[in-house]
């Protein structure tokens, strides 16, 4: 059966590589036995898994992104809690579970991720409407949509988002899958403006580029201009000055070498996306990080996918300390 399964507090245990004299963020952070519960929990941040592939499939690629998200939570649990980062401002909420499709078919797999839509939308609509912020790792850039789609209804208007991808992930509104998130976003009035960070000239087609061009909602840095100035921080402050309080997304093919559906060998190290978030001058709605794998289909696999991650969310927490 689809749906959310909510994490105990043995559940989260069970992660956890106990030692004597250290505590772990696994052994601080908070569980809830239901949704509603969040409206009394004193953390500000939740965290919620979304291991699927289908959009990815869905949008003719290759299979992989549901394995990220159980290294990612195993490697944050046992990250140190001390005075850097405590733990108990994150509830750990739990992951979805889907079923496949029925068939193999690009129309099955379009199907099964609207249904993912809108379960994920559901959830993640409770979070923010508790006064929380969610932290999502994937899964697809799918998951996008049904993401924005929850922030723009709570806050019942257009909401501003900022990407950091290699891809505009601006494809046909036809069909859902991974690469029109944004596409649907925009169509159905959910996005206010839509920041691209990093979009790389040689994998968004001519269609894509002139949607940008035309669109004033739409605002963008390549990578190939970060390249030719070589001073990302520099170029990512002014971008976000623009963007009020936007949700974040971070597809992890913008980073070079880091197993994704869409690995690439030159992009942002993983050491620039942390500074981006650890100086960014904005608190953001939501951070969403999505394309990483530890296994593809391929037989590919990473040991590091998980870490990298967990560095992810800590800056993310950290962040709003620092």
């Amino acid at each position: 059966m689809d749906g959310l399964r909510i994490y105990s507090n043995k559940d989260i245990l069970k992660l956890v590589n106990i030692r004597s004299r250290e505590t772990k963020l696994g052994e601080r952070v908070k569980v809830i036995a239901t949704l509603e519960d969040l409206n009394t929990s004193e953390a500000r941040f939740v965290l919620l898994g979304i291991p699927e592939d289908i959009g990815v499939r869905a949008n003719y690629g290759l299979s992989g992104t549901s394995t990220a998200w159980g290294p990612a939570l195993k490697a944050l649990l046992n990250t140190q809690s001390n005075r850097f980062l405590d733990g108990s401002e994150l509830v750990v909420l739990g992951h979805f579970e889907f079923t496949e499709p029925q068939n193999n078919t690009i129309e099955a797999f379009q199907k099964k991720v609207s249904e993912i839509d809108n379960q994920v939308y559901e959830c993640v609509l409770k979070i923010i409407a508790a006064g929380k912020t969610p932290i999502i790792v994937g899964g697809g850039h799918n998951n996008a949509y049904p993401i924005i789609k929850a922030l723009a209804s709570v806050h019942k208007k257009a909401v501003d988002i900022l990407n950091i991808d290699a891809h505009a992930d601006l494809r046909e509104p036809k069909g859902r899958h991974s690469g029109n998130s944004f596409s649907y976003a925009l169509k159905e009035g959910y996005l206010a403006k839509y920041g691209i960070f990093g979009l790389h000239h040689n994998y968004n087609n001519e269609a894509i580029l002139k949607q940008i061009e035309e669109n004033e909602k739409i605002q963008v840095v390549f990578f190939d201009d970060i390249l030719l100035s070589d001073a990302t921080v520099t170029l990512w402050t002014p971008f976000i000055s623009a963007f009020k309080n936007p949700g974040l997304e971070i597809d992890l093919d913008s980073i070079e070498n880091m197993l994704s559906s869409a690995a690439t060998p030159s992009g942002f190290s993983l050491n620039d996306i942390r500074k981006l978030i650890l100086r960014s001058s904005k608190q953001f709605a939501y951070l969403h990080i999505c394309e990483g794998a530890s296994e593809m289909a391929d037989g590919r696999t990473s040991s590091f996918t998980g870490k990298s991650i967990a560095y992810l969310i800590t800056d993310f927490l950290k962040s709003y300390t620092l």
